[in-house]
């Protein structure tokens, strides 16, 4: 896994050990980035279930401002310090070891995210709870964007009154749900 633009370009980056983390693939962490690239520079990046970190470390190295990154697993939260610190951005980023829902609450009264990309383990409904979380909504810009990566069987449903669903890009074994906050 590598970092794939920007200022930390082809960089190698560490990925956790073991089934615990599902790394996104660079082709579709490409893909992503190219649907991005108007909405990264100068902005506040939330990588919500890190794993490697590699999202919110190819935002950071394509113009954010700032990102967080929470992740429980500590080995992986470590990592992500690890890849922070090889690539040189580790003066732009945050780490939350802990649950998203717990970094989520911490959050809300300390800061404002324009784009926000979670990749919650499959089948849990973590993304649903979190959405549904009014610390959730409190922590974002106006109009911010949410992405959902989820497994192709998931339905997302989501309040309207809060969030309106922009579109789905399918890939072979998964997908990303891009929403808005309103």
């Amino acid at each position: 896994m590598r970092v794939i633009a920007g200022k930390a370009r082809r960089l190698q980056l560490k990925t956790p050990q073991g089934r615990n983390t599902r790394p996104t693939t660079d082709r579709i962490k490409e893909t992503l980035f190219n649907m991005l690239q108007d909405e990264i520079v100068d902005i506040h990046f939330l990588d919500l279930f890190s794993g490697s970190g590699a999202i919110g470390i190819e935002a950071l190295s394509r113009g954010a401002e700032w990102a967080c990154f929470v992740e429980q697993d500590r080995t992986a939260a470590d990592i992500i310090r690890q890849n922070l610190i090889h690539t040189g951005l580790d003066g732009q980023a945050e780490i939350y070891p802990c649950t998203a829902l717990s970094a989520v609450r911490q959050l809300q009264d300390k800061m404002r995210f324009h784009v926000v990309f979670m990749d919650p383990p499959y089948g849990k409904g973590l993304e649903a709870e979190l959405l549904a979380d009014p610390a959730f909504y409190r922590i974002l810009q106006e109009r911010a964007l949410i992405i959902v990566e989820a497994d192709l069987h998931t339905d997302l449903c989501v309040r309207e009154d809060c969030f309106r669903i922009l579109k789905e890009k399918i890939y072979k074994t998964n997908k990303h749900i891009f929403l808005e906050r309103i």
